[in-house]
């Protein structure tokens, strides 16, 4: 519980920051991140916000996710061909695959994969500073 709390002090203190209130509509949005076990676009974001207080318009939706997302509070994921989607800045790293069918996208943390990109990386004279990996599947027909 103490944690959520952070997590919401540290989205209602990026609001303030851009100078914006931290009005019962906004309370909403926040609660919606928050509370997300999933990537919500915007709509979703806007739906799941308006059943906890009806006056919450698209427009402050997408104003405070701009904001938060700006400020580094939230992610924004622009996956292929779909609205962009959205989750808190806090989870530990993970990458995505989105299944191209029905849009769902399912987290994953693979350490191999993080060792091979290192090794990339360092074999071409750089070193990783930040990365994104987002696999684009269809689930398969076989059971193999």
């Amino acid at each position: 519980m103490a944690y959520a709390n952070k997590l919401k002090d540290d989205l209602d203190d990026a609001l303030r920051e851009a100078g914006l209130r931290v009005t019962r509509q906004r309370a909403a949005i926040v609660k919606v991140l928050t509370e997300a076990e999933d990537h919500p676009d915007a709509h979703e974001v806007h739906r799941r916000a308006s059943e906890i207080d009806n006056t919450v318009s698209l427009a402050t939706v997408y104003r405070t996710l701009a904001v938060l997302s700006d400020k580094g509070i939230v992610h924004r994921h622009a996956f292929e061909g779909a609205p962009a989607r959205f989750e808190t800045a806090d989870a530990p790293h993970h990458d995505h695959i989105i299944d191209v069918d029905t849009g769902a996208v399912v987290e994953f943390a693979s350490a191999e994969i993080e060792r091979l990109q290192r090794e990339i990386a360092r074999q071409h004279g750089f070193e990783v500073v930040s990365h994104r990996l987002e696999l684009y599947c269809r689930r398969r027909k076989d059971k193999r």
